[in-house]
């Protein structure tokens, strides 16, 4: 191992002890499960937009996004980073706020959880379905982020993949069930400053490596439809393919994957001061479109370090590795450098243990909390509960180990995926929770179903058949669910009046 190679180790050896040091810090102001998943609903303005977008953008920022330009140019990844900037905004401004007020008001710290009291379903039939949703596609959704983590080690050390990801996924479980929520929110909060400089190096060397600015634009242009965002170029043939009106909508369609994402709407819930959501939302927005942009230039920039020799040619999901090939260029230079390439590696590691960490919260609050205590009825001690989520967090990550053995996944795919699943199965239901009086619980349960199903029937049995089919599954999932719920709402009878009267109450503590 060189000298170079032994820095980038103990620059990501502190970072990952600082982590662990953080969970162990935050566990002494857990008291009960609902500290452990929601933090107290304590979280600062600075914090709350941080955390919310750190967790937001996963392993996909640093790796997905970067490879997908890297192969096919500005389209794809361009109209992606348009959909989901317009997205956080959008959520931010009409979302956050009443959800904050709505769930504090039913005493609600989970989504399932809000969306059975919202709906007063004693059964907690609803809470046990949206649960399930969590889980089925919150595991594989982990899984990836620890696929990113033994591909980072295995493509920069040579070490095994194997087991570079089952180390990854321990110290992200120490800390998370440690420290929980507050922990969680917090290393998002270093995690994001930490991506953000990574971006910044690895951007401003590469372009550097190449011979400018000029150099790289040159090379760019050279590939049929490559800046374009009309055309996407496709590399087995060499040349430009049409990037329609349908398929950008389609793609810009990420955009409405935000209205049901579990772990950016506990950010909003865990807000301490909603006067304060102007703030974080500024905040959010403005660091989305920085990152984003900056993220698919790096694949720009990544092309033109193959074309000059300074990096290997990168194919399928290999070009996903591009930012581990150049903080591995940068590290052959110096000292300095060696430590900025281990910044950057921390980088990629805090970008998939950020979203990691809150992916396994949401899905262990749904397992503990809205399954078993919720909907079976388990009656807990406060100690109980606490160890039961902390199980549930151990449990749910061995899961995500075992799916992630295999190391030639991609990881823009299965987050990509888990992406329609929540924006479809969620998404519709929460707004028209959140603004539509007459919604029902049978209105929401037959949303969640459907927007859920067809996120799978159109993956796997529509859009293969290509030509108009070939849609972005969130696209006609959202649509079908939000279709299911006011129809099925309009056709059964409307909320009882209790609900009713509740739902007026909160809208108007909303306008406070």
């Amino acid at each position: 191992m060189t000298s170079g190679q032994i820095l980038i180790l103990v620059t990501i050896g502190v970072y990952l002890i600082a982590m662990v040091a953080i969970g162990l810090y935050c566990a002494r102001k857990n008291s009960d499960d609902g500290d452990f998943y929601l933090g107290g609903r304590k979280l600062g303005p600075f914090v709350t937009a941080m955390s919310a977008e750190a967790s937001d953008m996963s392993s996909w920022l640093l790796m997905g996004l970067p490879g997908v330009a890297y192969l096919s140019g500005m389209a794809d990844p361009g109209w992606t980073a348009i959909g989901l900037a317009v997205g956080t905004y959008v959520n931010w401004l009409i979302v956050a706020k009443r959800i904050r007020v709505y769930s504090q008001e039913v005493n609600a710290i989970t989504i399932p959880e809000f969306f059975s009291k919202r709906y007063h379903d004693k059964k907690g039939i609803l809470m046990c379905i949206a649960a399930v949703v969590i889980i089925i596609f919150f595991i594989p959704y982990t899984a990836s982020g620890f696929a990113a983590c033994g591909k980072l080690f295995n493509s920069l050390f040579g070490i095994d993949y194997q087991l570079a990801m089952v180390v990854s996924a321990v110290v992200i479980v120490a800390y998370t069930a440690t420290g929980g929520f507050l922990a969680a929110s917090t290393t998002d909060l270093i995690q994001s400053i930490v991506m953000t400089a990574a971006l910044f190096v690895v951007i401003v060397f590469g372009i550097h490596v190449v011979g400018g600015m000029n150099v790289v634009m040159e090379n760019a242009r050279e590939l049929p439809g490559y800046l374009s965002m009309n055309q996407s170029y496709n590399v087995a043939e060499n040349a430009a393919v049409p990037y329609g009106f349908l398929t950008q909508f389609s793609t810009f369609a990420w955009a409405f994957g935000y209205f049901g994402m579990p772990h950016i709407l506990l950010r909003f819930m865990a807000i301490e001061d909603t006067n304060k959501l102007p703030i974080s939302r500024r905040i959010a927005t403005t660091w989305v479109v920085i990152s984003m942009t900056v993220a698919v230039f790096i694949g720009i920039v990544g092309y033109s370090m193959s074309k000059v020799g300074a990096i290997p040619v990168l194919e399928g999901t290999a070009a996903e590795t591009i930012i581990v090939e150049i903080a591995s260029l940068m590290s052959q230079n110096s000292t300095l450098f060696a430590i900025c390439a281990g910044i950057i590696l921390a980088g990629i590691l805090a970008a998939t243990m950020s979203t990691a960490d809150s992916q396994l919260l949401a899905a262990a609050s749904s397992a503990s909390r809205d399954i078993m205590q919720g909907f079976l009825g388990m009656k807990m001690t406060t100690k109980q509960a606490m160890n039961m989520a902390r199980t549930s967090v151990l449990a749910i990550s061995l899961i995500a180990v075992f799916i992630a053995r295999d190391p030639s996944s991609s990881v823009f795919g299965i987050v990509s995926f888990a992406w329609a699943g929540f924006g479809a199965a969620f998404g519709p239901v929460v707004l028209t929770a959140l603004f539509w009086k007459r919604c029902n619980m049978q209105g929401a349960l037959a949303g969640m179903i459907a927007g859920g199903m067809m996120v799978f029937i159109w993956k796997y049995l529509v859009r293969p058949m290509g030509g108009v089919w070939n849609i972005y599954e969130l696209l006609p999932a959202f649509i079908v669910a939000l279709l299911a719920i006011v129809v099925v709402s309009l056709l059964t009878k409307s909320p009882k009046q209790e609900i009713l009267d509740e739902y007026e109450g909160v809208q108007a503590l909303y306008k406070k």
